[in-house]
């Protein structure tokens, strides 16, 4: 059974969202444990292309098709990992926020975390604090995830997270910060809890957070 896992975690580092499918589904009828096909090859896989990603030899447009695959796997999976009981690696709520309508960052930054095993639950764009703080209070997650791509829409992060404060939900939750205009030294200066230039630095953040 090690060579299907092999070549579903292939697939996804292909991008070849068919195979993909088609070998989980085939893994899956011969009663392999859908916590192993998790761990053993989509998040495996994904955790490689993150690190390709870092070394320069995968692009953006290699991590999305990964990312894709990944996600075709995934959907056959989540049913019997919930039945299973498999407890995702955390929960984060990400979104661009309020002003800004760019999300193709924003969207690789939740297939990047979800193949890395968290639970995502994705804002979308032009999100206001009232939506980040209704995630906090009433979805439970473990982190808020922020971006904007614009200097413009950049203070509506500082916003957000002084909302946060101001509704008194800050010791609940982890905040992490990304986009072109973004900076570590500006995470640092709004009390945002850690800044991901990437994708791939999004994922080894979020799991640090949660560690945290």
């Amino acid at each position: 059974m090690e060579n299907i896992l092999e070549v579903i975690h292939q697939g996804v580092m292909e991008g070849d969202m068919a195979l993909t499918q088609k070998k989980v589904q085939e893994a899956i009828d011969a009663g392999v444990e859908p916590g192993v096909i998790l761990q053993d090859s989509l998040i495996s896989a994904m955790a490689e292309v993150g690190k390709l990603f870092e070394e320069g030899e995968y692009f953006v447009p290699e991590m999305l098709i990964a990312a894709r695959a990944m996600k075709a796997g995934l959907a056959l999976l989540r049913p019997l990992l919930v039945a299973a009981d498999v407890k995702p690696a955390g929960k984060v709520a990400f979104g661009t926020v309020k002003g800004d309508l760019h999300d193709i960052g924003k969207n690789l930054v939740c297939m990047m975390l979800e193949g890395a095993g968290f639970e995502i639950i994705d804002l979308g764009v032009d999100v206001p604090a009232e939506k980040f703080i209704d995630a906090i209070v009433n979805q439970g997650v473990d982190i808020v995830g922020m971006s904007a791509l614009l200097t413009t829409t950049m203070p509506n992060i500082k916003g957000s997270v002084e909302a946060i404060k101001e509704a008194g939900v800050r010791d609940k939750v982890k905040i992490m910060i990304g986009g072109a205009p973004v900076t570590d030294a500006y995470a640092k200066e709004i009390g945002a809890d850690g800044y991901a230039a990437d994708a791939s630095r999004a994922v080894t953040l979020a799991k640090a957070l949660v560690a945290a």
